[in-house]
């Protein structure tokens, strides 16, 4: 007996762009209906993204391919509700704003913005002016410490023509939704390239039975890292194979590299468990070839949505699984996250950017030859 199709979500983009799956790949584990950080349910995610101009770079003008994800881990009318949230990084090269209050006191609050080095501080700032005005007097007196979080797009874009504004973040505040989102070269992953490939924003999840009860793990990754050579799947080096296409540049490539990992669930965990989840993501990244080099920035942010009315004024009761009971968490994130990575670049096509610089997309059917998969 044929094995049942697979939910079209966990094999195609909205836009119809193939997943991994819708690619023939065998990926382990259960997912959750939509594949996607936003099974865990009251994430959204959304984007603003920005792709103007063509040719040689002049600062300030372009080409542009750049712009903003933001991944809202409450609903908005709970936004101001603190998460517990553990960090782990990786290699320490990149930026994940907020990390120092996340290490003290093991909760943060507000969107999470994803988007190029040089924009980071204003998408930081531009969630505050959000929450100001989004919270009206709840915010009063208040301050905040968002998480805001960056890889490199200087090769394909105009980074230093700071074309994130405001706006732009409103925007993806402003568009995030639950149910199926884009992949690829999307809202900050617009401008990224991952082992010599075209890269962006990927996303999957897995499902966890614990006590009787079935726990969501979702995962985002702005995938931005990796030596072509190193590039594996499923255990094939693919990266080796002199029949793949490559990069063309008019420019150095610097290969300064980078993976923003963000990773939800509602199971109920405490800040030091969560913490222990973040560093999971490095499996995951490693099963693709990553080795987080000198100039990359590993960073990753585990959260849970299961306990609420974290913040102070009362004796306060959570729950949690115990330590014990951990194991099959730790393998939905390594899970999740390659399969997060493997979206980020088989959703994906050809990009030219600055100076003529091109970054090809990773080819199916090489992919599926590779892999030994029956050709479509």
């Amino acid at each position: 007996m044929s094995p049942a199709p697979l939910p079209s979500s966990w094999t195609t983009t909205p836009s119809g762009k193939t997943r991994a799956r819708g690619l023939g790949l065998p990926l382990q584990g259960l997912c959750g209906p939509d594949n996607a950080i936003t099974d865990v349910a009251g994430v959204s995610v959304g984007y603003s993204t920005i792709v103007k101009g063509e040719g040689a770079l002049v600062a300030g003008k372009g080409p542009v391919r750049t712009g903003v994800t933001a991944i809202v881990p409450r609903p908005l009318d709970a936004i101001h509700e603190p998460l517990f949230a553990g960090f782990f990084s990786l290699n320490g090269n990149g930026e994940l704003s907020g990390t120092h209050y996340i290490e003290e006191a093991g909760k943060f609050s507000l969107p999470i913005t994803i988007t190029n080095t040089h924009s980071c501080g204003i998408t930081r700032d531009a969630t505050i002016r959000w929450a100001a005005g989004h919270m009206g007097e709840r915010y009063h007196d208040d301050f905040s410490l968002p998480v805001a979080a960056e890889t490199y797009d200087g090769f394909l874009n105009d980074i230093n023509g700071f074309h994130v504004e405001t706006r732009h973040v409103l925007e993806a505040i402003g568009s995030a939704r639950g149910g199926a989102i884009e992949e690829g070269s999307v809202g900050g992953g617009t401008g990224m390239k991952c082992f010599g490939f075209k890269a962006g924003s990927g996303t999957s999840s897995r499902l966890v039975r614990h006590d009787d009860h079935e726990f969501t793990v979702g995962v985002f990754v702005q995938a931005n890292f990796g030596v072509r050579t190193h590039l594996t799947v499923l255990g094939r080096n693919l990266g080796a194979d002199p029949d793949l296409p490559q990069m063309q540049a008019n420019t150095r490539d610097m290969e300064l590299g980078s993976i923003i990992a963000v990773i939800a669930t509602d199971a109920p965990f405490l800040p030091h468990q969560l913490k222990r989840l973040a560093r999971r993501a490095t499996f995951g990244i490693g099963r693709t070839g990553g080795l987080a080099t000198h100039g990359s920035g590993d960073l990753f942010l585990a959260f849970s949505t299961a306990n609420t009315g974290l913040g102070g004024g009362a004796i306060r009761h959570v729950r949690f699984v115990p330590d014990e009971d951990i194991d099959p968490f730790f393998e939905a994130v390594a899970q999740a996250t390659e399969e997060s990575i493997l979206n980020a670049m088989i959703a994906n096509e050809d990009m030219t950017g600055r100076d003529g610089n091109f970054v090809p997309a990773l080819p199916h059917a090489a992919v599926r030859r590779a892999l030994g998969l029956e050709a479509e």
